[in-house]
C-alpha cells in the first residue's frame, strides 16, 4: 500500500514579494517588502525607496509576467496544487482604501484561473511579508488594532472575488516570527526597552489572532468549502537539548513553546495556561477584551500550515535574540549542513509531525521544505543538482513515515520550486528550485528559465505518488 493517499496535495510554494517584481506596475502601492535590500530577513527596511540602490524585490524573477510560463513548467512536474500570495498592496494600494484596485482583483483571478486550468489547485496565503508600507509607517503594523479592520475589508475583497477559485489559504505567513523579524512578520519597528518590546509583539500577536478569527468567521460566510488554516515557522520547534542536564531540557521546551504558542491559541482556540506565566514574568500588559476571547474561541483555524527547513540544539542560558541563522547553541554534530549553515534533518521534520499530531489533532500542510544551495551550470547546459535531490528525496521518505505513525498530514509544497529571490538574504545564488532562472545577485541575467535535473526526479515522484521513494 502507498503511504501516501491518493487525494496527498503536491505542489511548490513562493511568495508574491519574492516573485513577482512590477512593484508599480497596475495601481500597486508600496509595500514593506519594497523598501528591503538585503533580505526581510536579514536586511532591514529603508524609510524609503532610496536612489541607485538594488532592491531585488522590485524585479524579483518577473512571476507577474511570466506565471503563464512558469505555471505550465509546474504543471510539467504534475503539481495538483501551487501556493502563492496575494500582494496586499496590489489589493489596497495604501491599506486604507474603501474599494479595491480592480486591476489587483482581474490579475490575481487570472492567475488562479490558469492554476485550475493546469489542474493545480491554489493554495493562497493571504499576508506574506508585504504589509502596505502607509499601514506600518501610519499605524505601526500589527502593533495598532486598527490593522484588524484594514485585514477585514482586504479579507472580504479577496473571498468574495476569489471564494470560488481558491480551496486552501492561509491567513498570516510565518507569523510567530515575530519574536525575531517584527518589522517583517508583524510589519512595525520595535522600539523601547525589552519589556516594552515584548508587550509590543504579544500584543502585535494578539492583534492578528483576532484578525484571523474574523477572517475565518468571513469565510464560514462567504466561502464555506474552503478551508482556512494558519501557517508558521516551525522549524525553532524541533529543538533539541544540548546535553541531558535538566536545565537544558526545560530551557528547551520553554523555547519550543514560544513557537507552538501561536497554533496553541488559533487551533485550540483559546490562550494556553502557560501564557499568564510570561505576562507576570514580564509585566505584560495586553489590551485583550472578552469579546475577542470569544471571537477566537468560536473561529479557531481548520488546518496547520507550516514551514520546515532545519533543527537546532540548544543549551541554557544562550541568548536568541535576533538569532535567524537556524543554530541557537551550538553546532550538532550528527548533522550535515547546507552551505549557508542550515543543518539537514529530515528525521526533524517526521518528530515535528509527531509533535504537531499529538498536540492538535488536526489536519496539517507542509507547505514550504526546500533546500538553499549553489548551483552550477555544465558546459552542455544541465545542472546536476544532486544535493538538492537528496534532500527532497530524504525529506519525502520521512513525511511517509509520518504519514504511517498516523499524522494527519494533507500535503507538501516544495519552497521554491523555481529560483526567487531569498527572504534570508535578498540572494539569486541561493537557489531552490527546480527550475533555474538565469539571474545573479546584482540583477543581471534573461530572466530564461531551465530545467535542473530535480525537476524530472520531483515528477517521478509525484507520477508515482511518492511510491518511487520506497522502491
Amino acid at each position: 500500500m502507498t503511504k501516501f493517499k491518493s487525494d496527498f496535495l503536491w505542489g511548490g510554494a513562493i511568495a508574491a514579494n519574492q516573485a513577482e517584481g512590477a512593484w508599480q506596475a497596475d495601481g500597486k502601492g508600496m509595500a514593506l517588502s519594497d523598501t528591503i535590500r538585503g533580505g526581510i530577513v536579514a536586511g532591514k527596511p529603508d524609510e524609503s525607496v532610496l536612489p541607485g540602490k538594488y532592491y531585488p524585490s522590485h524585479e524579483a524573477i518577473d512571476f507577474y509576467h511570466r506565471y503563464h510560463e512558469d505555471l505550465e513548467l509546474m504543471a510539467g512536474m504534475g503539481f495538483n496544487c501551487f501556493r502563492t500570495s496575494i500582494a496586499w498592496s496590489r489589493i489596497f494600494p495604501t491599506g486604507e482604501e474603501e474599494t479595491p484596485n480592480e486591476s489587483g482583483l482581474a490579475y490575481y483571478e487570472e492567475m488562479f484561473q490558469t492554476m485550475q486550468k493546469l489542474g493545480m489547485q491554489p493554495v493562497v496565503t493571504i499576508s506574506h511579508y508585504e504589509t502596505p508600507l502607509n499601514l506600518v509607517k501610519k499605524y505601526n503594523g500589527w502593533a495598532n488594532k486598527k490593522l484588524i479592520v484594514f485585514f477585514e475589508r482586504y479579507c472580504q475583497a479577496i473571498f468574495t472575488r476569489f471564494g470560488d477559485l481558491v480551496p486552501y489559504w492561509m491567513t498570516f505567513n510565518e507569523m510567530n516570527n515575530v519574536h525575531t523579524m517584527p518589522y517583517a512578520s508583524a510589519a512595525m519597528q520595535v522600539s523601547g526597552s525589552e519589556q516594552e518590546q515584548l508587550e509590543m509583539k504579544y500584543q502585535a500577536a494578539h492583534n492578528m489572532f483576532v484578525a484571523n478569527a474574523q477572517a475565518n468567521q468571513l469565510a464560514k460566510q462567504l466561502m464555506p468549502n474552503a478551508q482556512m488554516g494558519i501557517m508558521l515557522s516551525l522549524s525553532g520547534a524541533v529543538i533539541y537539548p544540548a546535553t541531558p542536564n535538566p536545565k537544558d531540557v526545560f530551557e528547551t521546551m520553554t523555547l519550543q513553546r514560544r513557537s507552538l504558542f501561536f497554533a496553541d491559541v488559533q487551533l485550540n482556540g483559546e490562550y494556553p495556561r502557560y501564557f499568564k506565566r510570561i505576562c507576570d514574568d514580564h509585566q505584560l500588559h495586553l489590551d485583550i477584551t472578552d469579546e475577542e476571547l470569544a471571537l477566537i474561541k468560536q473561529y479557531p483555524s481548520d488546518y496547520l500550515g507550516f514551514s520546515y527547513y532545519r533543527s537546532s540544539v540548544y543549551a541554557a542560558g544562550s541568548s536568541t535574540e535576533g538569532n535567524t541563522s537556524g543554530i541557537l547553541g551550538q553546532e550538532n554534530p550528527y548533522l550535515e549542513k547546507s552551505d549557508w549553515g542550515w543543518p539537514i534533518d529530515p528525521l526533524g521534520l517526521r518528530y515535528l509531525c509527531n509533535i504537531l499530531e499529538d498536540r492538535y489533532h488536526k489536519p496539517m500542510f507542509i507547505v514550504e521544505n526546500g533546500l538553499g544551495d549553489n548551483d552550477t551550470i555544465e558546459a552542455d547546459g544541465a545542472i546536476h543538482d544532486a544535493a538538492r535531490i537528496k534532500y527532497l528525496k530524504d525529506h519525502l521518505i520521512e513525511i511517509g513515515e509520518a504519514l504511517e505513525d498516523g499524522c494527519q498530514i494533507i500535503g507538501y509544497t516544495w519552497w521554491g520550486p523555481i529560483d526567487i529571490v531569498s527572504a534570508g538574504t535578498g540572494e539569486m545564488k541561493k537557489r531552490y528550485g527546480f527550475v533555474y532562472v538565469d539571474k545573479d545577485n546584482d540583477g543581471n541575467g534573461t530572466l530564461a528559465r531551465s530545467k535542473k535535473d530535480s525537476y524530472d526526479v520531483y515528477r517521478e515522484i509525484i507520477t508515482s505518488n511518492g511510491e518511487s521513494l520506497f522502491r
